[in-house]
């Protein structure tokens, strides 16, 4: 049996450091839904039901992100009842759903859990993730971003949205804040503690 592995992700040091923030740690981490954890896709079904798909990779992401110390934050421009399911599966106890404004919805959330944006991440995909993305400590952009989001992003990830993105800026800041190894270390038992 292995007793410990060696993580065989790597990013490069400058971008380690960038993924910090001003401590030696992110605290929160602002998700898109739509374009980030979905390709951005919409089905809609004849009775107007909407579907989604999401990747499995980015929700134990998210899972890890929250067990790593660092807040998961779910802020999206839509509400259905498809990302309140997978809000609710994943144990996300901070989302915002239909936010028109996606400032005006972070600011409040932020202040009610003592954040300031230099130690918040943030991933987005178009123009409405904007005004979040230029203030955070550390932007992040899937693959398949508008170019303007890719702009401004201090990283932009190998994989698209939906299909990996979130789950490698979760392991970016995990790694950044010095605590991929440990937790990667823990599934090498169980992953429910036994």
């Amino acid at each position: 049996m292995v007793d410990r592995l060696t993580p065989a992700l790597r990013f490069p040091a400058e971008l380690l450091l960038r993924a910090q923030g001003t401590g030696l740690a992110m605290k929160a981490a602002i998700f898109d839904v739509d374009g980030v954890l979905t390709d951005g896709r919409l089905f809609i079904g004849e009775q107007g039901e909407l579907f989604k798909g999401f990747c499995t990779l980015d929700g134990h992401g998210l899972k890890l992100l929250a067990q790593g110390g660092i807040v998961p934050i779910v802020i999206t421009g839509r509400d259905s009842a498809a990302v309140r399911r997978r809000v609710a599966d994943l144990k996300l106890p901070h989302a915002v759903y239909g936010a028109g404004d996606k400032l005006a919805a972070a600011e409040p959330l932020l202040a009610s859990l003592g954040f300031d944006w230099p130690d918040v991440a943030v991933i987005g995909d178009d123009w409405p993730d904007l005004p979040l993305l230029t203030r955070a400590g550390f932007a992040c952009a899937p693959a398949n971003a508008h170019v303007e989001v890719k702009a401004v992003a201090h990283h932009v990830t190998a994989a698209c949205g939906g299909d990996g993105a979130a789950r490698e800026f979760c392991d970016l800041l995990l790694m950044a804040a010095g605590r991929y190894a440990d937790l990667l270390h823990g599934h090498l038992r169980t992953l429910d503690g036994v």
